[in-house]
């Protein structure tokens, strides 16, 4: 990994942010590494954030739970050493669809499309393990948690839009953008152009990602940029 960050660090010149294994574990050798080790290896070799998930939703859930910040989380070292600017967290939360917004005590929204079967809210569940796991914690209080312990930024992905390509989750996004201070990425269903100038008249996000229809060269970069240009929003051409 270190050695495909260092060759795409000497060859592209954007903004790299790396994420995967940011976490404390002990080698073959039993050669303990603390997570601040691991991310200072990515830093010195060319990253300019990192990225932290499931690690961040389980210091969240131990900070909700006692009101400490202990500063032996990955979040709060790195940011603590690194500064908030250089720490992203992932957030993979998946709907959660209710009838009534009461039934959980976690931050429910009403919904712009009713539920399958005319649900009309939701709360999205926080996810670890890539979404295999659900975890006692929404997204918002999530994106509170993280913000306090010093998470500079969110990429805020949606398990139920990722590669539909019918648009970003809009309530999703305005629940997460309304609710923190610090930049959020919104990610997932983008299909089409006017998906991205969507997401920015409707929410506070800072920046939208895509991924696959850039891959699959479905649609080109360069008309984004123009739309949103077109649209009246602020773009770097």
């Amino acid at each position: 990994m270190l050695q495909v960050l260092r060759y795409t660090s000497e060859n592209v010149f954007v903004p790299l942010t790396v994420g995967g294994g940011i976490r404390d574990f002990t080698d073959a050798n039993g050669r303990h590494y603390t997570s601040l080790e691991v991310a200072s290896e990515y830093f010195r070799s060319g990253a300019d954030k990192i990225s932290i998930g499931s690690d961040a939703v389980y210091a969240a859930e131990e900070y909700l739970r006692t009101g400490v910040k202990t500063g032996k989380s990955s979040l709060e070292q790195i940011s603590r050493v690194y500064g908030n600017q250089a720490v992203v967290v992932s957030i993979d939360p998946r709907r959660v669809y209710l009838k009534n917004p009461d039934d959980v005590e976690f931050k429910a929204v009403r919904l712009t499309n009713p539920g399958p079967n005319g649900e009309e809210y939701a709360w999205y569940q926080c996810t670890v393990n890539g979404g295999r796991e659900g975890r006692p914690i929404g997204a918002y209080e999530l994106a509170k948690a993280v913000e306090e312990l010093g998470a500079g930024e969110i990429l805020l992905n949606c398990i139920d839009c990722d590669g539909q390509g019918k648009g970003f989750d809009i309530d999703l996004i305005k629940l997460i953008s309304d609710a923190v201070s610090i930049p959020v990425i919104a990610s997932s269903g983008a299909g089409g152009v006017e998906h991205f100038s969507e997401v920015f008249a409707k929410t506070n996000a800072s920046a939208a990602l895509a991924a696959g229809i850039f891959h699959r060269k479905e649609v080109p970069v360069q008309s984004v940029k123009e739309h949103l240009s077109k649209e009246g929003i602020e773009v770097r051409i």
